[in-house]
């Protein structure tokens, strides 16, 4: 074991007892418990049993249930990572029952206090798995449950996990009325952990890229960056109503390079396998930002499970513009190609914006918008285009550290942010030549 495996797995543990700490914090409060540990927590408030304990009890039957729903071979394959479920339950248990303890002090003095408390274990709780997903090494019992059903059914991870933790909060109101005539153990307080803690865990997730070198990750992208031939790139990221397309056209037309706009689309479509009306409609947005976080466990590339058609379809184009970039010289309107091709020397990046009279003008004129619908549709889809970006990079869209020129269309005109572009790109190819 190398000792950035070591380090992942000190990690993980790490994140495990965050975790827990941040669950005890949470049902300290007195509004409820976080909806996977409802059922347990409803169980120790009726038997000598401690939360820590019924956690381990039911964990274990979780990882009894995996072999159920699989072959043998996707047991033998995912021997290591199934077996660890074992010590990581008895440490998880026990983690609980050690943070109740600590946190026996926590007596909340009126309802103000107990929103206090539960709103700080929800913080807590997100960063624990914010850090459990930048480990990448191990799953907790439930997750690999998840995993495990949205393999063997051909479900979203996401959805199975929701639906998951909504049978367990049923379970748990059944049990509570059951045996204590009323439901007790789930309050709005679960509500809450439920909603926000996905949303949190997104907003602390690009934070954690100062373990990138403690944990190893980034050392490889010297070969990346073999994989992708250092041409000279101009990504154009822009605001609706602005005239990035057309400013697109211009540069490739003036430098004789190739354009990606609409065509990515189609390349999409012929890699994916997708429709090409459902690309079109959904290639930058989100179904819904919020219900993203909170069903999300897993980013496309951690040991979750499968992948949604949306982030499917935002994996395709990455590699789609990859290719396009790797094929020579082009300029690449939108999707998020500055992100994805951050580790190509050769690529300058570019914002295009505009005043907001500009924008309306262009877009009635243009693009054939009437007058009293052209605002509204100028915010939504820069609305849409922004939630999509910083979903799936972590980087604020309309940041100008994140480009190389920031232009405004409106005041400079497009002639003449064409010929500053220009200039810039053709420096950048002769940097790419004395690289080479």
């Amino acid at each position: 074991m190398d000792k950035f495996t070591l380090r992942r797995y000190l990690l993980f543990l790490v994140s495990l007892f965050i975790n827990a700490f941040g669950i005890a914090m949470i049902t300290k409060a007195l509004l409820g418990t976080s909806p996977i540990t409802s059922v347990t927590y409803v169980l120790s408030m009726f038997t000598p049993y401690t939360i820590g304990q019924w956690t381990i009890l039911l964990n274990l039957l979780f990882i009894a249930a995996d072999p159920l729903m699989m072959t043998r071979r996707e047991l033998r394959s995912d021997l290591r990572v199934y077996l660890l479920q074992i010590p990581i339950t008895f440490c998880f248990g026990s983690f609980i029952d050690v943070s109740m303890g600590l946190l026996d002090w926590v007596e909340p003095a009126g309802y103000a206090s107990q929103l206090a408390y539960l709103c700080v274990g929800c913080v807590i709780l997100a960063a624990g798995i914010t850090l459990e997903v930048k480990a990448n090494i191990a799953l907790v019992a439930g997750e690999y449950l998840v995993r495990t059903i949205s393999r063997r059914f051909k479900w979203d991870f996401g959805y199975t996990k929701l639906g998951l933790d909504v049978s367990l909060l049923l379970l748990s109101c059944a049990v509570s009325l059951v045996f204590m005539s009323a439901i007790k153990g789930v309050r709005e307080g679960t509500l809450v952990a439920a909603l926000t803690v996905g949303p949190i865990v997104h907003f602390l997730t690009p934070f954690c890229r100062v373990l990138d070198g403690w944990l190893g990750e980034g050392l490889g992208e010297g070969k990346a960056e073999a994989r992708q031939a250092a041409h000279a790139v101009i990504t154009i990221a822009r605001e609706y109503g602005s005239g990035g397309h057309r400013l697109g056209e211009m540069l490739a037309h003036e430098l004789g390079i190739r354009l990606y706009d609409g065509e990515l689309i189609s390349m999409a479509a012929s890699r994916s396998g997708m429709d090409e009306r459902y690309i079109t409609a959904n290639e930058q947005s989100i179904p819904s930002f919020w219900l993203k976080c909170i069903v999300s466990e897993k980013g496309p590339d951690g040991v979750g499970g499968r992948l949604s058609p949306d982030d499917l379809l935002f994996i395709t184009q990455c590699k789609v513009i990859e290719d396009a970039a790797a094929s020579g010289p082009c300029v690449i309107v939108g999707r998020c190609g500055d992100f994805v091709l951050r580790d190509n020397p050769g690529v300058l990046r570019v914002f295009c914006y505009t005043d907001p009279a500009d924008a309306h003008r262009r877009s009635v004129e243009e693009y054939g918008l009437g007058e009293a619908e052209a605002d509204g549709e100028i915010r939504r889809v820069n609305r849409r285009r922004k939630t999509h970006y910083e979903y799936y990079t972590g980087e604020k869209w309309s940041d100008p550290h994140r480009y190389d020129l920031v232009v405004n269309t409106g005041t400079m005109g497009l002639e003449t942010a064409c010929s500053l572009i220009k200039e810039a790109f053709k420096s950048k190819q002769a940097a790419a030549k004395v690289r080479k």
